[in-house]
């Protein structure tokens, strides 16, 4: 799986968990640039992730992650 393909996955989990089919990912959007986008939210798009790549994150991965780009490479990083 490339990069790409986990940013779309991670477009579509987002969309979707955050409700908000207009939600548009960078490698550099955080948490501060997503209305919607906070604690809660954050647990259910990280177990969206889990479930659907079939990885899991340590909470020292999660808490390294500060932007997108980070949450798609730990992905890659898992997957591959």
């Amino acid at each position: 799986m490339t990069q790409n393909e986990i940013m779309d996955a991670l477009h579509s989990i987002f969309r979707t968990v955050l409700k908000n089919d207009s939600i548009t990912l960078t490698a550099e959007t955080t948490a501060n640039d997503v209305d919607g986008w906070d604690s809660v939210t954050n647990v259910m798009i990280i177990d969206e992730i889990e479930k659907q790549f079939g990885v899991s994150f340590k909470l020292r991965d999660i808490i390294k992650m500060k932007n997108v780009g980070d949450l798609c490479n730990k992905v890659l990083e898992k997957i591959g």
